[in-house]
């Protein structure tokens, strides 16, 4: 058993994130282009754009939009170079926070990250420092009553890592970062829809945060991810309402 308040923190991470709608498409589209440039245009012979496609049809995407990113990504249309870069560090109470962007000024976006951590109560880290407590992985989420014993054996036949069901009832279903959709296909197909999916990197260990200590956290957090470079943060952190 584990994570007490998971299915509270879930809900708490959607609404943030359905209101700030206006950034999803731009990060998509970085994320596209990107995933073409390093490992070229065919969805079936790179996980890591079949992936950045799913999540940009699943937010509704024009499929035009989704092939121009593919193009500028594998050269033939024009487009920003984009770069890579993840910075580290620590937010309230020692919470570990990692930043990743996708960047055409390096010295921008670092000079960005480091006044947003500064302002905020947070510290920037050197490279390594926090990544350790971090696992690369895909989750789903499951909502409590969800039958344990019937998820956990169409997860582990669809090719799942790990099957956690946390304090409040709800299950957790774990994955490896490139088998995330094929897992989710199998066991929407065998019935079981999550509430709630994504390929992140999973706090191994969570601090979790209350009152003032969770209001400034959610403050520094807002104002990494408000910021043009950044695509996704994580953080050990579970705040509490």
């Amino acid at each position: 058993m584990a994570g007490h308040s998971k299915w509270a923190n879930i809900q708490h991470r959607k609404g943030r994130q359905d209101a700030k709608r206006g950034k999803v498409f731009t990060k998509l589209i970085k994320e596209v282009t990107v995933a073409a440039k390093m490992g070229g245009g065919d969805l079936s012979a790179n996980p890591r754009l079949r992936l950045a496609v799913d999540k940009a049809k699943a937010e509704s995407m024009p499929k035009d939009n989704i092939e121009n990113a593919i193009k500028r990504g594998t050269g033939q249309l024009e487009g920003v170079v984009y770069e890579e870069c993840r910075y580290e560090g620590y937010g309230i109470a020692g919470a570990a926070v990692m930043v990743d962007c996708l960047t055409d000024n390096k010295v921008r976006t670092v000079a960005d990250v480091r006044h947003a951590f500064s302002k905020y109560g947070g510290n920037m880290g050197t490279d390594g420092s926090v990544a350790f407590q971090f696992k690369h992985c895909g989750t789903l989420l499951f909502a409590p009553g969800t039958s344990e014993d019937a998820l956990m054996d169409a997860a582990l036949e669809a090719g799942a890592e790990d099957v956690v069901t946390n304090e409040d009832g709800s299950i957790e279903v774990i994955t490896g970062p490139w088998e995330f959709t094929a897992v989710k296909e199998a066991l929407e197909t065998a019935g079981f829809k999550a509430e709630f999916g994504e390929v992140t990197m999973k706090a191994l260990n969570e601090t979790v945060l209350t009152g003032d200590d969770g209001i400034r956290m959610q403050k520094l957090l807002d104002a990494l991810d408000a910021l043009d470079d950044v695509q996704e943060v994580y953080t050990s952190a579970a705040i509490e309402d």
